[in-house]
């Protein structure tokens, strides 16, 4: 098993609940991958630098968090937009799917349907906001065929989190597995039924690389994985977060129930708190080409970013006390945040998931085909597929 993020854990854990010998090698000195829950001081919340939602009802991860007896917890919401100055009320969930109600019959940008497409502005704002924080895609390179095929159920259901965060379900998926960290993998060589990797040797081999990782090569498959075309169809999107701690949740007086907060124009133009949970935490996100101009930047310079976005949608210089930072796109274990499929894709996801010679398996997210790509949900699904697959 070549990663121990969500998709790797959830086939190693099925192949060993089979009666399997499993393996699983993972470059970082950590489980999760893409999830990564942290802990900051004086927040009783925890932390997500990674995964942090449960967007609709996935079945795998539903039923993992039954099995853990981890509940979930609705998240609100409630969203406010700064136009000229004010923060006013929105839903840019809503406004994403009248933007995208009617999609093309010929695949064409986000960006080129969103342009021929007769909508006020502000509602055109929003949509292009989303498809670069929800999507973490570039409107001028995503399908827009694709959006909206997502966007028409994405926002059917309120969202989740569970509690107590993500690492919680992973570690019961890791637990009594060969889990080895600090394990970085430079080269795949194999054969019909036959896989060396670091060393050990296997008849087969699921790799559940991020894709950003696959398109950059940073693996070396041996003889070489003929998997150009889709991997050239598909896109790795930047995401950057920002957790910040303050004294106080100094919002709550006037904006105590409001979950959600947009100033596209900011550096990071989302924010949000932990509500139904009220602690002195915000997040700050950008995604897209947000991120891509940020990408690659200090700590610090992220966090005076992330505080001056702060600054202009709350008019004040709260005082911060703790900041957590990740770069997704900027880490070399993952290059990304999440996959999105450029024009004419439609195919690649099902391309790149497919086996070879009964050998190579895939998983993760960017390789889901029940149309729940880019989340944690959707690397379970596949990573159960997976397990399928070799027994």
């Amino acid at each position: 098993m070549i990663g121990a993020g969500a998709a790797g854990l959830a086939a190693a854990r099925a192949l060993a609940d089979a009666g399997r010998s499993v393996a699983v090698l993972e470059a970082r000195e950590r489980i999760g991958g893409r999830c990564w829950t942290r802990r900051l001081p004086g927040v009783a919340a925890p932390v997500e630098l990674g995964a942090e939602f449960i967007h609709g009802r996935p079945r795998a991860t539903l039923d993992l968090m039954a099995r853990v007896g981890v509940p979930g917890v609705d998240s609100s919401e409630t969203q406010r937009l700064l136009d000229r100055g004010r923060l006013r009320e929105v839903d840019a969930f809503d406004a994403a799917q009248k933007a995208m109600s009617r999609p093309p019959s010929r695949d064409v940008s986000f960006a080129e349907f969103l342009a021929r497409k007769k909508l006020p502005a502000l509602t055109k704002r929003l949509a292009t906001m989303m498809v670069q924080g929800f999507d973490a895609a570039d409107p001028r390179l995503v399908s827009a065929r694709d959006i909206a095929a997502e966007w028409s159920e994405a926002f059917e259901t309120a969202e989740m989190r569970p509690q107590g965060g993500y690492r919680p379900l992973l570690d019961f998926l890791a637990q009594g597995l060969d889990v080895r960290l600090g394990s970085p993998v430079r080269e795949i060589r194999w054969r019909r039924g036959e896989v060396e990797v670091n060393g050990l040797r296997a008849s087969k081999a699921i790799v559940t690389l991020p894709l950003g990782v696959l398109q950059a090569g940073s693996v070396r498959f041996s003889p070489h994985l003929r998997k150009e075309e889709p991997l050239t169809a598909l896109a790795s999107g930047p995401v950057i977060r920002v957790a910040m701690a303050f004294r106080e949740p100094f919002w709550e007086k006037r904006f105590g129930d409001v979950a959600f907060f947009h100033a596209p124009q900011s550096p990071f133009p989302t924010m949000w708190t932990p509500l139904p949970m009220r602690v002195p935490l915000l997040t700050a996100w950008a995604g897209g080409p947000k991120a891509s101009a940020m990408t690659g930047s200090s700590r610090r310079d992220l966090v005076d970013l992330a505080l001056r976005s702060v600054r202009t949608v709350f008019g004040r210089d709260p005082k911060i006390t703790a900041a957590l930072v990740q770069d997704w796109a900027a880490d070399p274990f993952a290059r990304g945040g999440y996959s999105y499929v450029k024009v004419g894709g439609e195919r690649a996801r099902r391309a790149l998931a497919r086996p070879i010679d009964r050998t190579l398996y895939f998983a993760g997210e960017a390789t889901n085909t029940e149309g729940e790509a880019g989340t944690v949900g959707g690397a379970l699904q596949t990573g159960l597929r997976a397990a399928e697959e070799c027994l």
